[in-house]
């Protein structure tokens, strides 16, 4: 990985944490992203400290607003000659109906929209590497998950869970469709479900049975470290160099749900994505 430059959202803790700090460990540039300048320093001096590796790099981001992911595609063109590596690791869970600064309900907005929009602002710069990755971080949450195309905001009956898979659901959707899109392009993508982590998602928004469910639940969870091996295998397995449109767990392919492989649903999904972010198609 030296001299590959692989950017992380949702880097300063958790699986985005010690996914850098394994790709940091074997040699590449690593670019961390995240919403606190405080933790941004912090976690940079920690990595470049347990690695003994200096290129590491951190910017600033809140993935709830386009116009901040804007900024920062923009920054990442202007400072890196190209992007090796992406992967689109940011997640969050809320019990409450939550808003994003754009008016989108607030996972569909952090976990697919800002990545969709982060990943097609960057693809012409994953495109100058030789052989460009882009990861996709979904969950075993997406096999119950469907999009309400009719109310994307599930804003006339909210259910936490139920905006969390489909926001999961999305993850994957996407993953297939922009596979089909670079074809030939020398670019994959993929994605991935990390496993039942002891995460902090949710001991932040989650209230009442779900905070409890994952209080009582997080003893028999995985470690963050053990959930960025997929990730850092994507990332980095030569024998994956054409591999592309493939759900992965635990390091090994996996059939995905069978809305994730529907090339209509995820063309109508793109389109959407793209008209709510302010993309052309």
């Amino acid at each position: 990985m030296n001299g590959k430059t692989c950017v992380i959202t949702g880097s300063t803790s958790g699986i985005g944490k010690y996914t850098a700090i394994g790709l940091a460990k074997l040699g590449a540039r690593v670019v961390i992203l995240g919403r606190d300048q405080n933790r941004l320093n912090d976690v940079l001096e920690e990595i470049k400290s347990v690695t003994d590796n200096s290129d590491i790099h951190a910017h600033k981001v809140d993935l709830s607003s386009f116009e901040d992911v804007r900024s920062l595609a923009n920054t990442i063109q202007e400072n890196y000659p190209c992007v090796d590596v992406l992967i689109n690791n940011a997640g969050t869970f809320h019990t409450d109906y939550t808003l994003s600064v754009d008016n989108i309900e607030m996972q569909f907005a952090v976990n697919h929209l800002s990545h969709f929009l982060l990943t097609n602002l960057l693809l012409e710069h994953i495109k100058k590497s030789e052989q460009g990755r882009i990861i996709n971080v979904s969950s075993g949450f997406h096999y119950v998950g469907r999009i309400h195309f009719k109310d994307v905001n599930l804003s006339k009956r909210y259910n936490g869970l139920v905006a969390y898979a489909q926001s999961k659901a999305a993850n994957v959707l996407f993953t297939n469709e922009l596979a089909r899109k670079l074809e030939g392009t020398g670019v994959t993508a993929n994605s991935l479900h990390p496993g039942r982590i002891k995460t902090h998602m949710g001991d932040k928004y989650a209230k009442g049975i779900y905070k409890l469910g994952w209080i009582l639940f997080k003893p028999f969870m995985f470690t963050e470290e053990q959930g960025a091996k997929t990730s850092i295998y994507l990332a980095t397995d030569k024998e994956l160099h054409d591999t592309t449109g493939k759900y992965f767990v635990n390091s090994k392919r996996r059939r995905a749900s069978r809305l994730s492989r529907n090339e209509i649903v995820a063309e109508r999904l793109w389109v959407l994505s793209a008209e709510m972010v302010g993309l052309a198609c």
